[in-house]
């Protein structure tokens, strides 16, 4: 997938489309603004989320980064784009 003509917006949709597939949430549940406890996303939900986005993506996310920061899916999908773009470019 070419990664480098995507931009922000366009990685955060795709990666709501994972978090929603992945997650098994619904769609209108996964705003920027949801927290994953109020998706009721368990550790093994965000490691099958991580690890899609890895693969969609191909790129490697260290669990040392900043996502294990976010308070809430707009948070993450900010940390997750920026680095998707970083090692992209």
């Amino acid at each position: 997938m070419e990664t480098k003509a995507l931009d922000h917006t366009e990685l955060a949709n795709q990666i709501i489309d994972v978090i929603v597939k992945e997650g098994m949430v619904d769609r209108e549940k996964a705003t920027l603004d949801a927290t994953i406890e109020s998706l009721d996303l368990k550790s093994i939900d965000i490691v099958m989320i991580l690890t899609a986005i890895e693969e969609k993506f191909d790129v490697y996310i260290p669990m040392d980064g900043p996502f294990h920061e976010a308070k809430n899916i707009g948070d993450l999908i900010d940390a997750i784009a920026a680095y998707i773009i970083k090692e992209k470019n």
